[in-house]
């Protein structure tokens, strides 16, 4: 674990044993379990879960909600998103957490998701799973099954949800 003054790690993160991370990172309120390796510029927030053996690469945001099962890829600059419906204000005044809702999102045991990759909240993404890069993932997507492209859509293996 590195602690030098390039990393901002919250004292409320839990980190794992052995847990590897690179320059850059901005860590509070999360959990990051044993043998996880983040890297540069990647950004995890408050109240979420990267389980053990697990990579996530450098650029990449984890927002508040999405939850990572063990032994799942995050590809480079892959952006997670938690509110379905964002606004800077209500009722003309700068909006606070009571203002909106967290809405979670779950990435299953081994899936893998490529680089550039955008995921919407309120979905899962099956065990063994694969997002193509680039994807814009707006839908659940079943066990076992690759899907790309903006929607993103099956291209191999199991169903549309």
């Amino acid at each position: 674990m590195s602690g030098d003054n390039f990393n901002r790690i919250a004292p409320d993160v839990v980190l794992g044993n052995n847990v590897k991370l690179s320059k850059f990172i901005n860590l509070y309120g999360c959990t990051i379990g044993d043998n996880t390796k983040i890297g540069a510029f990647v950004e995890i927030q408050k109240n979420a879960v990267v389980g053990k053996n697990c990579k996530v690469s450098s650029h990449t945001f984890v927002c508040e909600g999405v939850t990572i099962e063990d032994e799942a890829f995050i590809g480079h600059g892959v952006m997670f998103i938690n509110d379905k419906m964002p606004r800077s204000t209500t009722n003309g005044m700068l909006q606070t957490e009571a203002d909106w809702k967290v809405v979670p999102t779950l990435i299953k045991k081994g899936a893998s998701i490529g680089s550039g990759a955008t995921i919407m909240c309120g979905i899962t993404i099956g065990e063994n799973a694969m997002v193509g890069a680039g994807s814009m993932v707006l839908k659940d997507v079943a066990a076992n099954t690759v899907v790309a492209g903006n929607p993103a859509r099956v291209v191999r293996g199991g169903e549309e949800k």
